[in-house]
């Protein structure tokens, strides 16, 4: 509805808002950490680094659910009686490939033919992908919180003050 629209558009406006104040404060933290000569040469390689992981990081996530995806396919594809399958797509199982290549075979649709008890994959399917995001925002964090600032003493002149 119209309602959620706005939600969403709001909280994207927060999460760009978010990225703003921390790339403006960015080249201060840097030049406290490091010293304010090289500040230009170290902001540029972390606006460097940060771009790729924002290139990298959803095509990782997508590749990590679609073998989640083919994983949870394949796993159902042993379950399923071959004359369903076959009644219901049309092909026998060893075409099940180039069906489900064509999106025409799915997790959703294979429920549908899957003997009764069988487990539903679908809420699980981002788990690899969860589970592997978490730990590289955690390896993040542990990398952060070893930082420590370079001492003043190392600092070099700048403009004949030194910070």
């Amino acid at each position: 509805a119209w309602y959620q629209r706005r939600v969403r558009g709001g909280l994207s406006v927060f999460a760009i808002s978010i990225f703003g104040g921390v790339y403006s404060i960015l080249p201060a933290y840097e030049s406290d950490l490091f010293g304010p000569k090289y500040v230009g040469a170290n902001h540029g390689k972390m606006l460097l680094f940060s771009s790729t992981a924002a290139l990298l990081g959803p095509a990782t996530f997508l590749s990590l659910r679609s073998a989640s995806e083919k994983a949870a396919i394949t796993d159902l594809l042993t379950k399923v009686d071959p004359a369903s399958f076959e009644a219901k797509f049309g092909s026998p199982v060893s075409m099940a490939e180039s069906l489900i290549e064509a999106k025409t075979v799915t997790v959703a649709k294979l429920m549908e033919i899957a003997p009764s008890g069988t487990i539903d994959p679908t809420p699980f399917l981002y788990d690899t992908s969860f589970y592997s995001i978490a730990a590289a925002i955690g390896i993040g964090a542990v990398a952060h919180s070893l930082i420590r600032p370079v001492d003043p003493k190392w600092f070099e002149k700048v403009d004949g003050a030194t910070k």
